[in-house]
């Protein structure tokens, strides 16, 4: 695997966005970015609605059953895949690749400096064989509402339900402001653009 257009925007802060307005971002990235959004409101809306009817554990229910469903639902309707990866998941089938991972790993050092000043994201491309793979993230810091089942002290029956539906649980422990993980779009491979000479 070869990085074509390694980490275009990785990290930058949305006043490091400004500075490179002559390379303005391609209109894939804003649909990403619209994407990631839509993914991280519903899925806190819908968190935060059954936290108050039934408690922290309907929370796990819906992290469990809903946040995939959300994910599938806007993955076929954009074409791109939607979904979320962190370092330390707890459904493992959202572990990151390779390239998540180093992505990751940097949000996570750009958090812990405090420096940080606005949403980190991350755009690359990958060649695929003679094809482009178009990929954004953004960082999710864990924020108070991430702490009911993420956090260091979990109550009796969060932790049992977390134990029930995700026996292979890594994620917890976690402190407000660092890195819980990232949302991840993925798009389809595109012929690769031919070279422009000189």
């Amino acid at each position: 695997m070869k990085t074509i257009a390694t980490l275009l925007l990785a990290t930058l802060t949305p006043a490091a966005l400004l500075a490179a307005e002559q390379a303005p971002a391609p209109p894939w990235v804003e649909q990403s970015r619209q994407l990631a959004n839509q993914l991280g409101s519903q899925l806190k809306s819908e968190l935060t609605a059954a936290i108050a009817a039934g408690g922290p554990v309907s929370a796990i229910d819906v992290c469990h059953t809903r946040a995939p469903q959300i994910a599938a639902r806007l993955s076929q309707e954009s074409g791109a895949q939607v979904g979320r990866t962190a370092l330390r998941v707890r459904n493992p089938a959202n572990a990151p690749d390779g390239t998540e991972r180093e992505v990751l790993e940097q949000f996570g050092a750009e958090l812990a400096s405090g420096k940080a000043q606005g949403p980190l994201e991350a755009v690359f491309e990958i060649d695929r064989g003679g094809q482009v793979e178009r990929r954004y993230m953004r960082a999710i810091p864990t924020d108070a509402l991430c702490l009911t089942c993420h956090g260091k002290s979990l109550a009796p029956e969060v932790a049992a339900a977390i134990a029930r539906d995700y026996p292979g649980d890594q994620a917890t422990g976690f402190e407000q402001g660092q890195l819980r993980g990232a949302f991840v779009v993925t798009w389809p491979p595109v012929p690769m653009p031919p070279a422009t000479g000189r």
